[in-house]
């Protein structure tokens, strides 16, 4: 992909000299996004070190597709659409179940046995094997989903394609992400993650130890853990307010990671759900 990489990178340098019809151009750029549509490229990943790879090259031709794509009518009867980018196709062949209702975005990734009830996956998205986008969630640009995991009712899973440098949001293997949660900003869920209903987790929101109460980062949830919305007190000028935090309830055991009983008891012990 090297060749390639560089190409993108020349298109991007020179960008605003590219015409819609410049054909050569335009091959280039598409290749690089076919590449995300089959999973033999991503946007991001976590690196040996722990720390998050943005390969900036895929999302500029992302940007770069946009840029040279023209509107065009997309039918699918009885439904009728007018954009830039077509929905991806032939789900049956690559192993992936859609509902009625339910749209990808080519660009996007779906590893087999994924489900996808009536959501939405946007361009340069990945969404792991034999894991679930449950209805009316939605996950955003170039967000990565890990394999075994469940993406709950209603979870917003935030976008970002620019700047190209831009970390996405990751979510690890065998998470449950619960009902109404957000995770935006670039945010991070590790592996194993249970996510409390209705948690917001950005870049700048603490992740508090609940045995401890120290800060154990922003924006990043520990791999096999169980975690909740929360508050912390906070003294302003115009009195003390309660600002947002995610609450780390409890690392759990290797006997606890897989019992899903066990792990709605933690959460009904302390007033939440999934």
């Amino acid at each position: 992909m090297s060749d390639l990489s560089t190409t993108i990178n020349d298109l991007w340098d020179r960008r605003g000299e590219l015409s819609p019809d410049d054909a050569e151009a335009n091959r280039a750029i598409l290749e690089a996004v076919t590449l995300l549509d089959r999973g033999e490229a991503r946007v991001a990943e976590v690196g040996a070190d722990d720390e998050v790879v943005v390969h900036e090259w895929l999302k500029q031709a992302i940007l770069l597709y946009f840029k040279q794509s023209e509107m065009a009518t997309i039918e699918l009867a009885p439904f009728e659409y007018a954009d830039k980018i077509p929905l991806k196709s032939d789900y049956q062949a690559a192993g992936v179940r859609v509902v009625p209702g339910a749209s990808a975005r080519f660009g996007s990734f779906l590893d087999r046995g994924v489900v996808m009830m009536p959501s939405y996956v946007n361009i340069g998205a990945r969404v792991g094997a034999n894991s679930m986008v449950d209805t009316w969630a939605t996950v955003g640009s170039c967000a990565q989903i890990g394999a075994n995991t469940h993406l709950s009712g209603g979870v917003g899973i935030g976008g970002v394609l620019e700047p190209p440098n831009a970390k996405p949001v990751i979510i690890g293997d065998d998470c449950l992400i619960g009902s109404r949660c957000i995770v935006a900003e670039g945010a991070r869920v590790g592996d194993g993650v249970v996510l409390g209903a209705g948690c917001i987790l950005t870049a700048s929101i603490p992740v508090i130890d609940a045995e401890t109460g120290a800060e154990l980062s922003r924006g990043v949830v520990p791999s096999w853990s169980v975690a909740v919305s929360a508050t912390r007190a906070k003294t302003f000028a115009g009195g003390e307010f309660g600002l947002a935090c995610v609450l780390v309830l409890k690392r759990l055991t290797e006997g606890e990671r897989h019992d899903k009983s066990k792990l709605n008891d933690i959460l009904r012990d302390h007033g939440a759900a999934t």
